[in-house]
């Protein structure tokens, strides 16, 4: 029987006292991918409804895991962070002022606006 390590449902892959280490968990060719190295593990508790949503955007992407639907939704969420900070910065720059339209463009009149408003995407 293999000696456990101090983590629930892993067993090392070396025997009793042998000193030898257990192998990387992550195979060579995970441990390549991505732009820092190593890997680390994030767990996130879902509520059943929400994993079925999930997998239901697994299936419709086309994405081959768990992981991969959630590394997607992350990089979702830095874009959208992104864009927010962006924008607030363009509001300290304007001091809340209106920001001046480009050249040629004329301001949105209060009817274009209210229908951008009601436009449901």
């Amino acid at each position: 029987m293999a000696a456990k390590t101090g983590r629930k449902g892993h067993a090392a892959t070396a025997a009793p006292g042998k000193g030898v280490q257990a192998a990387p968990r992550t195979s060579p060719t995970r441990r390549k991918q991505g732009d820092s190295g190593a890997t680390s593990v994030a767990q996130v508790r879902l509520r059943p409804d929400e994993l079925a949503d999930l997998h239901q955007v697994m299936r419709t992407l086309h994405l081959g895991s768990l992981s991969e639907a959630l590394r997607e939704g992350l990089r979702l969420l830095s874009r959208e962070a992104a864009e927010v900070a962006a924008s607030q910065e363009i509001r300290d720059f304007y001091e809340g002022a209106q920001a001046p339209t480009p050249e040629g463009v004329r301001p949105a009149t209060e009817d274009e606006l209210a229908a951008a408003d009601e436009t449901e995407w």
